[in-house]
C-alpha cells in the first residue's frame, strides 16, 4: 500500500523534479556570471554567453547552490500550480453559461396566499399575498409595485385595472398624461 502511495506521488510530482532539475543548470549560469551585483550578473549572463556555458552540458549540476536553485524553481512551479488548483474551487465550472433557469410554480407557491382576493395580481398564474405577516416570516415581501414599460404594453390593461378591480388594497396609481380614469 505504501509503495503505491510513494509511486503516485512520485508520478504526480514528476514535471516539478524535472523543471527543477533543468534548473540545476539555470543556477549554474548564474553562478559563473560576473559582476557583484544583480545588473552586472544579468549583462554578464546575456553578453558573456554564461547560458550557453551552463547549459552546453544537459545533465544537472550537481553543485549545492545549483540545486538551491533547482529545488526553489521546482518549488515555485509546484506552489502555482497548487493555488491555480485551489482557487479552482471558487468557481462553477460548465455552469457559468446556461445555470440560471425561469422560475416554475413551485417556486413562487410559498408567496401566494391562499384565497385569491388576498393577492396582487403579478401575471396570469403568479400572485404575491397581501398578508404583511405570513405564517414563515422568510416569505415576507414588499408590497410595493413598480411597473414600466413602452407605451401599447399592456401595463394598465393586464396589471393596473385587474388589481383596482380587486379592491382589496388602497392603490395610487400616476397617470401623468391623464388617459386612466376611473369614472363611477
Amino acid at each position: 500500500m505504501k509503495k503505491r502511495n510513494l509511486k503516485k506521488l512520485l508520478i504526480l510530482n514528476m514535471p516539478y523534479i524535472i523543471v527543477g532539475l533543468a534548473a540545476t543548470n539555470l543556477g549554474e549560469a548564474l553562478r559563473l556570471a560576473s559582476g557583484s551585483n544583480a545588473s552586472e550578473k544579468l549583462q554578464s549572463l546575456i553578453l558573456d554567453g554564461c547560458f550557453a556555458k551552463a547549459f552546453t552540458n544537459p545533465m544537472p549540476s550537481l553543485h549545492p547552490l545549483d540545486v538551491i536553485v533547482g529545488a526553489a524553481v521546482g518549488a515555485g512551479l509546484r506552489l502555482a500550480v497548487y493555488l491555480k488548483g485551489k482557487n479552482a474551487k471558487k468557481y462553477r465550472h460548465n455552469q457559468e453559461y446556461g445555470s440560471a433557469r425561469w422560475g416554475t410554480h413551485e417556486d413562487i407557491e410559498p408567496f401566494i396566499d391562499p384565497v385569491f382576493e388576498n393577492n396582487v395580481i403579478l401575471s396570469q398564474t403568479e400572485r404575491l399575498t397581501m398578508n404583511s405577516r405570513p405564517a414563515n416570516p422568510k416569505y415576507a415581501r414588499n408590497k410595493n409595485t413598480l411597473v414600466v414599460g413602452g407605451s401599447g404594453s399592456g401595463k394598465t390593461r393586464f396589471f393596473i385595472k385587474p388589481n383596482i378591480l380587486q379592491m382589496n388594497s388602497s392603490v395610487i396609481v400616476t397617470d401623468p398624461k391623464g388617459y386612466l380614469w376611473v369614472g363611477q
